[in-house]
């Protein structure tokens, strides 16, 4: 962000970087200067294992030295991955260790996470630091009070916690209290409330108390650590512009970057090439390699919080001298048409907020969006694909084509009435499975796959149906909620009536991931990649019913005291979900059954394959002899 008109704030900026030069540290040393000279990194947790230098990582160096700042009590870090924020704790207990020492309490999400963390990070890291070494007793040595949980050291001990062990968060006073990964902290300690409440209160006694919260962000609105960034000084690492001399922070939108796709067998591989950064201030494009080289520095957007004691640092991973911009383009683009993936990109490379975007139009804006096709079939359909929901009186249904990148048009949204445990029922299913659905031109396409939900009451009358029609790619599925559950695994053989010899396939879909992806889409508001359309018709079963079971829910967090979760609930006044359950399995059918959407493309337009050419065989030479030929 340009500071030219912001004369205030850059005033502030300057008392700040003045009072930050002039202050003396109770000790000889600050955090960096500990960590230059006894710090060592572990080879089993850096590709760079010996001495720690922190040129190599400058933007680390202000929040170490606000920690030696006896007018902080408070630091925050939002960091992305691989720019050394856990580092940046290890540095701060070391430091304690060694040179102020005090009650440390370390908290991870859980106590799982609090054990592999000591494990993995800290004892290495007591190992090949010798002050540390010297200070804390050996794991082995009988009695030495270091466990996995818990080292002792002259003049304190480290506790290292989980965020939903109450007893650990609330029994002894600790001066320094560290919070690790604090997006995914459990809501509540127990039944005892919010922990990092519940730790603080362990600081009353100490009127030279520090905390420091680190984490990598999360859902916008509903992120701890970003609550706690607003509280700070809002400082972001800012690069300066060769050009014009302005400072920014270098953002992902103004990475410019050019990519190759190439495709086989319907895989799709991104090769990228950066073009450089341009500047916000003058449109200047530098390359990478420039701008690692510029001058950089942290400006805070809100210095007046230095007066309360609160740091707060935002930093991405285009800082990291470990992450080639590259890589970031490219794992955005190998992402960007799944959401959970995206998110993935967004919290931890990015360094940004995943925003829910909640902002889906009402039933009416979809209904004026509906389409008058051409024919039954629209041009661009490549593939069909049904998805079927089970209810006790019913199955609902939705045919569903699919084109290229994405981009799907509702075929038909029907009913079919009566109890799934009768003939009659699947075979007026048959009739929209066989059914040859047609083209304006009179060419037409039949369903690929459909997907038959087998939840319900109706479960060994699904597997027989789906059964008696594989032939025809008629395949049970079975949902299952929660995150990072994928969109489709591999199917499994399912006995019907406990009859092993008698099997049938059943995939089981990640229903989550598949409702992200069709919130996303209904997005899109122009006609191409992953534009959602939907025909005009009574006959085709697209009204306000169907529209209110499409927007029937919402990514929410689920409170839980084992930790924050995200799950999908109804909205109020949408009481059915199967319009959009139907829609799930449709997707979650092209996504089983993979096709090669050029190929079907050329068939369907009647472009002839190109022929493999055969190899030209050369006649056969007579061999001579002297006497004769043969």
């Amino acid at each position: 962000m340009a500071r030219k008109n912001k004369p205030e704030i850059e005033r502030l900026n300057t008392a700040v970087s003045g009072a930050l030069k002039n202050f003396k540290p109770p000790e000889d040393l600050t955090v960096a200067e500990w960590a230059d000279r006894s710090r060592r990194l572990s080879p089993e947790n850096s590709a760079e294992a010996g001495p720690w230098r922190t040129s190599r990582t400058p933007y680390l160096k202000a929040p170490m030295e606000a920690f030696s700042d006896p007018h902080i009590h408070k630091i925050v870090m939002v960091a992305a991955s691989q720019v050394g924020k856990s580092e940046l704790e290890l540095n701060i207990i070391g430091y304690i260790i060694d040179q102020d020492p005090g009650s440390i309490l370390f908290v991870q999400p859980t106590l799982e996470d609090a054990r592999k963390f000591s494990r993995l990070r800290i004892a290495p890291m007591i190992r090949d630091s010798k002050p540390l070494k010297a200070k804390v007793a050996d794991v082995k040595t009988r009695d030495s009070g270091n466990t996995i949980l818990q080292k002792s050291f002259p003049g304190g001990m480290l506790t290292i916690a989980g965020s939903n062990s109450a007893s650990a968060l609330a029994s002894t006073p600790a001066r320094y209290i560290l919070g690790d990964e604090r997006d995914r902290w459990a809501l509540s300690a127990g039944t005892e409330g919010d922990p990092w409440s519940l730790a603080e209160a362990r600081q009353a006694t100490f009127y030279n108390a520090k905390a420091i919260e680190v984490s990598t962000p999360t859902i916008k609105g509903s992120s701890n650590i970003e609550t706690s960034f607003y509280q700070g000084t809002q400082e972001r690492w800012c690069h300066q512009c060769p050009e014009c001399g302005d400072w920014h922070s270098i953002v992902f939108d103004q990475v410019k970057y050019d990519h190759q796709v190439v495709k086989v067998k319907s895989k799709k591989t991104f090769y990228v090439t950066i073009t450089g950064w341009a500047c916000p201030s003058c449109g200047c494009l530098s390359t990478e390699r420039v701008m690692r080289k510029q001058p950089t520095k942290w400006i805070a957007d809100n210095p007046e919080a230095y007066i309360n004691g609160v740091r707060s640092f935002w930093l991405n991973a285009f800082s990291s001298p470990w992450m080639p911009w590259s890589k970031i383009a490219r794992k955005f683009l190998e992402a960007q048409r799944d959401p959970e993936r995206l998110k993935v990109v967004f919290n931890t490379l990015l360094g940004e907020l995943w925003e829910d975007r909640g902002d889906l139009e009402d039933e009416d804006s979809m209904l004026s969006r509906r389409e008058e096709y051409p024919a039954e079939l629209p041009d661009g359909v490549l593939v069909l694909t049904c998805g079927v929901d089970t209810q006790d009186n019913r199955l609902e249904y939705e045919v569903i084509g699919h084109g290229q990148y994405g981009e799907t048009w509702g075929i038909k949204k029907g009913y079919i009435m009566g109890k799934p445990d009768t003939p009659e029922v699947w075979e007026r299913l048959d009739d929209v499975i066989d059914r040859v659905y047609k083209f304006k031109n009179g060419r037409g396409l039949k369903l690929s796959i459909t997907c038959v939900d087998s939840g319900g009451h109706y479960t060994q009358e699904v597997y027989k149906a789906c059964r008696n029609r594989q032939s025809k790619r008629v395949f049970a599925i079975k949902g299952k909620g929660g995150d990072g559950v994928p969109f489709v695994r591999p199917p499994s053989k399912i006995p019907i009536k406990d009859n092993k010899k008698i099997t049938c396939w059943l995939y089981t879909l990640g229903v989550d991931a598949g409702k992200s992806s069709i919130m996303s889409a209904l997005k899109v508001q122009e006609a191409g990649a992953k534009f959602c359309h939907f025909p005009r018709g009574e006959d085709r079963g697209y009204d306000i019913n169907y529209f209110n079971g499409l927007l029937s829910e919402k990514l929410v967090l689920k409170k839980s005291k084992t930790g924050n979760s995200w799950a999908w609930e109804k909205l109020p006044g949408h009481t059915r979900n199967e319009a959009l359950d139907c829609r799930n399995y449709a997707l979650a059918g092209l996504k089983i059954i993979d096709p090669d959407m050029d190929a079907v493309e050329r068939r369907i337009k009647g472009v002839p394959e190109t022929p493999k050419q055969k190899p030209v065989q050369q006649p056969r030479k007579r061999r001579q002899r002297d006497s004769d030929d043969w």
